[in-house]
C-alpha cells in the first residue's frame, strides 16, 4: 500500500495540516481521559471487558478498543505526555496518513499482545500506540528523505531513549508484547506510508527541421 505525493508543500499547508494534528491528538487524550473517568467509577469493568484477552478468538475486536482503555491513573498518566508528543509529530505532515498509520499500528500492537501475551492475561492501554507513533517518527524522515523530519526523528531518539528498555521483556505488569510489536508497526508505516516522489517527465526531443538542398531561395523585386 503506497501513498504518492510529496505531502503539505507549502508553509500555509504545513501549518494547516499541524493544527489538524494538534486538535486531533487532544480530542484522543479527551477520550481517553474521559473513558477513565467512567472506568474508574465502574471498578474499571470497562478494562477487563474491552481490553486484549490473549488467544481468545472472541477477544480479537478489542485490538481497537484496548488503546483507550487503562487500568489506572498512574497508567494513563504515564502515557498522556509521550502520546501527546508522538502523535502530534507522527500527524503533523498529513493527517490521513496519520490515519492509515495508526490503523496500523493498532493492528501489530493488538496482534502481537493477542498472540504473545500470557495466557489468562487481559492487557490494555495506549502504551502499544505510544511505541508505534516513536518508531514511526524515528524513521520517517529517512524514508521520506525530509531533512526535518530526519532530524526531529534523531532528537526524538535521542531525548527518549529509554524507552527503548521497555521494548524488551522487564516487568511483569508491562507488556512488551504491545510496545514492540506497535514499534515494529511503526517502522512499517514509515516504509509502506513513505512520500513516493513521481520523476519529472523528460522532455521531448525537438523534430529537427530538414531543408530541400535543391530547392534555391530568392528574394523578392524589390
Amino acid at each position: 500500500m503506497d501513498i504518492i505525493g510529496e505531502g503539505p508543500g507549502t508553509a500555509e499547508e504545513m501549518i494547516a495540516e499541524a493544527k489538524k494534528a494538534l486538535w486531533i491528538m487532544v480530542g484522543f487524550l479527551a477520550i481517553i481521559w474521559t473513558v477513565q473517568i467512567f472506568n474508574a467509577l465502574n471498578g474499571y469493568d470497562l478494562t477487563r471487558e474491552y481490553g486484549i484477552e490473549a488467544r481468545e478468538p472472541g477477544s480479537l475486536p478489542e485490538i481497537f478498543t484496548a488503546p483507550f482503555i487503562h487500568g489506572s491513573w498512574a497508567h494513563i498518566e504515564g502515557n498522556s505526555g509521550p502520546l501527546f508528543i508522538f502523535g502530534f509529530l507522527a500527524a503533523y505532515r498529513g493527517v490521513k496518513k496519520f490515519i492509515a498509520v495508526t490503523v496500523l499500528i493498532a493492528i501489530a500492537s493488538g496482534l502481537g499482545v493477542w498472540f504473545f501475551s500470557p495466557s489468562m492475561t487481559v492487557t490494555a492501554g495506549a502504551s502499544g500506540m505510544v511505541f508505534g507513533y516513536f518508531g514511526y517518527i524515528i524513521v520517517r524522515g529517512l524514508f521520506d528523505r525530509h531533512r526535518i523530519d530526519i532530524v526531529i526523528g534523531l532528537v526524538m531518539a535521542l531525548c527518549f531513549a529509554y524507552q527503548f528498555s521497555s521494548l524488551l521483556p522487564g516487568e511483569a505488569q508491562v507488556s512488551w508484547q504491545g510496545h514492540s510489536f506497535g514499534f515494529v508497526g511503526g517502522i512499517i508505516g514509515g516504509w509502506l506510508f513513505r512520500d513516493r516522489r513521481r520523476k519529472p517527465a523528460a522532455p521531448e526531443p525537438e523534430t529537427p527541421t530538414f531543408t530541400d538542398p535543391t530547392t534555391t531561395l530568392f528574394p523578392k523585386d524589390a
